[in-house]
């Protein structure tokens, strides 16, 4: 792989500098937490996945929020949650329904609620990116064929007997890429939320998708790929991390020893595409300006990780 080494530089660079912004919030430091003028303006996600605040939700509030889920309704309530991403509206369903089960889904209800939600004013699909919006089960409303699909997965279809015998994440990904509007990157981002529960136990080190935003990262971050895919390229990042840090002289404070994983490196080929819109505005592609500024949050996260991550942070 022919590199462009200022950008692959500043891949190594945006992750140890986003680390050290995490842990330095973590541990009570106001702002500002660093002297980068970009990262302070912007919104960027974190190093790690799963320490950003929508993963920290999931995490504790769908998977791990103090009551015992069978695998069944482990998958549904996460499919049901990531689907629409957006916490307002998985606790709109909360206030309606009490606790989410498999036994309590119900297609009119669940759209009665929705609809209810959107005419008070609510947006309940998120910003962070788009699900897939056509008209794939006939419905005119995007959230009622989104809600038909997850009636056909888990009703008809029976989609948690199939995942719960996957023999790996590629497979698990198999599975639900297979239904309409869940496109390659849906597909994975699902399959590695599913893994964060306990009723699963995948590798995270043999699979992985490069997503749009990772896509555009690693052509900016390389002139030539040599053959390698881009998917051979975001393994080739994570297994070779330490020794690409040792040789620029970057430290980098890993997640209590766990060092960044495919999903991260891939996640990381996204900012760095974000990142490069301000520091290298020459190298232009079909996204010109970061979106969201950053706004400091009031409320303090309490970070959890699955539990079989044995991560402990302060």
């Amino acid at each position: 792989m022919k590199k462009r080494e200022k950008i692959y530089n500043l891949y190594w660079y945006f992750a140890a500098e986003r680390q050290n912004i995490f842990y330095k919030k973590l541990q009570g430091i106001e702002s500002p937490w660093t002297d980068d003028e970009i990262l302070k303006e912007y919104k960027f996600c974190n190093s790690y996945r799963a320490s950003d605040r929508v993963s920290q939700y999931l995490i504790k509030n769908i998977i791990y929020n103090g009551k015992q889920y069978n695998y069944a309704d482990t998958f549904f309530r996460i499919i049901l949650f990531k689907i629409f991403n957006k916490e307002v509206t998985w606790e709109i369903f909360c206030k309606e329904l009490g606790d989410i089960n498999l036994n309590n889904f119900d297609f009119e209800i669940y759209s009665k609620i929705l609809n209810k939600a959107k005419e008070n004013g609510e947006k309940i699909y998120t910003d962070a990116y788009m699900s897939c919006a056509n008209k794939a089960f006939g419905y005119e409303k995007k959230h009622e064929n989104h809600l038909a699909l997850i009636n056909k997965m888990f009703i008809d279809d029976r989609i948690q007997d199939k995942l719960i015998k996957a023999k790996d994440m590629k497979e698990g990904f198999e599975i639900i890429k297979d239904y309409p509007l869940i496109g390659d990157f849906m597909a994975y981002q699902l399959i590695t939320d599913i893994n964060y529960s306990d009723v699963v136990d995948f590798s995270e080190k043999t699979f992985t998708v490069a997503g749009p935003g990772s896509e555009r990262g690693i052509k900016k971050c390389f002139i030539d790929l040599e053959g390698m895919s881009k998917e051979e390229i975001i393994k080739w990042m994570s297994d070779n991390q330490e020794e690409e840090f040792k040789k620029l002289g970057i430290e980098f404070k890993n997640l209590d020893g766990r060092p960044l994983q495919y999903i991260d490196c891939q996640n990381l080929f996204c900012e760095l595409d974000k990142y490069c819109r301000q520091a290298v505005p020459e190298l232009k592609s079909n996204r010109k300006k970061i979106k969201k500024k950053y706004s400091e949050k009031k409320e303090k996260i309490d970070y959890m990780y699955p539990p079989k991550w044995n991560v402990k942070l302060l």
